[in-house]
């Protein structure tokens, strides 16, 4: 892993130092863009949706179209049979489909355009709740991520370096995040877990009508990342996210756009692009895309940067 935050460190003052080629802008794509997302109420369906309607403007002769899916996991599949063009991954899950890992039953041929911002895992429960660790979880009802989510990836590695069965010692609910926030709501869950942007809109609106809070993962952390590797991050969640308690450890996953590594590079450049020509209004969509920066846009490891993408950067820096 230091070998290749090296080799993007060298990357970036490469790129730096780099004048615009002058070079002919490659032709700008046609046709439909499937722009694969996640479950709605989630971040990856505002900051998709805002993406879908940048690419739409900027380019007349593309229909950009929204998917909402499962999340990660299901989109790194989509992109890989071509029901999508583009989709929202987090990188343990592109991680394992790059590797043919489970829950993948082969390599997947996913590059990426950019790394975007980072995941945080929350685990929410009622402010009254006598839940105040991952092991108090044993016995109760947790939802765990929809079916095909990156939510459920981490949400059953969780549960596993915390000495719980995600199959024998909790009941696991497949919920996406809306559902599992009306199910806590409605007493019908005692958790859930969510891998998601801060803030995510469907936790904030839980709170305007139930009082909750965030679980400290602090007790799994250090376990999490020796089990699982540095793509996993402690950090916290800061009280101001959602107010009414005090900041919280956990970790944090980058998330990365991907796309299929055939994908035609003029295609990759102006997909790539329109990230950072359209910004400022996708931070109107979501506050997240704030985060997107060249420089850090380019880390992208274990993926790798699509060449389309690639030439973006290198010409775009003054």
């Amino acid at each position: 892993m230091w070998v290749a935050r090296l080799l993007v460190i060298a990357l970036a003052v490469m790129l730096s130092a780099t004048a615009c080629t002058g070079s002919d802008v490659p032709d700008r794509p046609s046709g439909e863009v499937a722009v694969a997302t996640g479950n709605p109420g989630g971040v990856y369906a505002e900051y998709g949706a805002g993406y879908a309607e940048v690419i739409g403007r900027r380019l007349p002769s593309v229909s950009a179209q929204v998917v909402h899916t499962g999340g990660s996991v299901d989109n790194l599949r989509r992109v890989d049979g071509g029901q999508a063009r583009v989709g929202f991954a987090l990188a343990d899950a592109a991680a394992d489909a790059v590797a043919g890992h489970q829950p993948f039953s082969r390599p997947l041929p996913v590059v990426a355009l950019a790394a975007l911002y980072d995941n945080y895992v929350q685990l929410v429960v009622r402010a009254d709740s006598p839940v105040r660790s991952v092991k108090a979880l044993r016995g109760l009802r947790v939802s765990v991520g929809s079916d095909g989510s990156g939510t459920g990836l981490i949400a059953e590695r969780v549960l596993k370096v915390a000495g719980l069965s995600p199959e024998k010692d909790v009941t696991s609910l497949r919920l996406d995040v809306r559902e599992s926030a009306a199910a806590l709501a409605a007493g019908r869950i005692d958790a859930f877990f969510w891998s998601g942007g801060l803030p995510t809109a469907a936790i904030t609106e839980l709170r305007r009508g139930t009082e909750i809070r965030l679980v400290d993962l602090g007790d799994v952390v250090g376990e999490l990342t020796r089990s699982y590797g540095e793509l996993y991050t402690e950090t916290t969640v800061p009280s101001v996210v959602y107010g009414a308690q005090s900041a919280v450890t956990t970790v944090s996953v980058p998330n990365f756009l991907v796309v299929r590594r055939d994908m035609p590079a003029s295609e990759a450049y102006w997909l790539t692009r329109l990230l950072f020509d359209g910004q400022s209004q996708l931070i109107r969509a979501h506050p997240e895309a704030r985060r997107l920066d060249r420089r850090s846009a380019i880390a992208t490891d274990p993926l790798e940067l699509h060449p389309g993408a690639a030439r973006w950067y290198q010409e775009s820096h003054p």
